[in-house]
């Protein structure tokens, strides 16, 4: 038997202690506070995957303007619901968005999803001269004032 899932974009289904959970332990956010996830989701459009019995066992979210720009972060599904094509699903139910049409450029930075990402039709940036980057990818081990 195929284990039913739905998506959702309310913002009031999202699992803020589920969702942190995995981020705190993922390799592009080790550690990150919750606070910080809260804020983060806030101001992000978030979708999430969800069993039939509630659990939220995908998530993934877009930082936009919702008029020129979107960056695409914190893609995750639990180990126990891969397979299932739901970090497509999630991804396509993004670009498919009715406040996300007609942007001008998506990002993403990821070190292990190229393949994912490629089959939805993104491409490695071909001239990456004129990006640039603040990185500071240790800010959630440091004590902060």
């Amino acid at each position: 038997m195929t284990a039913a899932y739905r998506l959702s974009f309310e913002p009031s289904e999202m699992q803020v202690a589920s969702i942190h959970a995995f981020l705190a332990q993922s390799y592009w956010s080790a550690d990150i506070p919750l606070t910080v996830v809260v804020r983060a989701i806030a101001g992000s459009l978030c979708v999430g995957a969800f069993t039939d019995d509630g659990e939220q066992v995908g998530f993934a979210r877009v930082v936009t303007d919702r008029a020129t720009f979107a960056y695409l972060a914190d893609v995750y599904v639990l180990d126990a619901h891969r397979g299932h094509g739901l970090a497509s699903q999630m991804v396509q139910a993004l670009h498919d968005h009715p406040d996300l049409q007609g942007l001008r450029r998506w990002m993403l930075a990821t070190r292990d999803a190229h393949r994912l990402y490629a089959a939805l039709g993104w491409t490695a940036i071909k001239d990456s001269a004129p990006f640039m980057q603040r990185h500071f990818p240790d800010v959630y081990c440091e004590a902060h004032p």
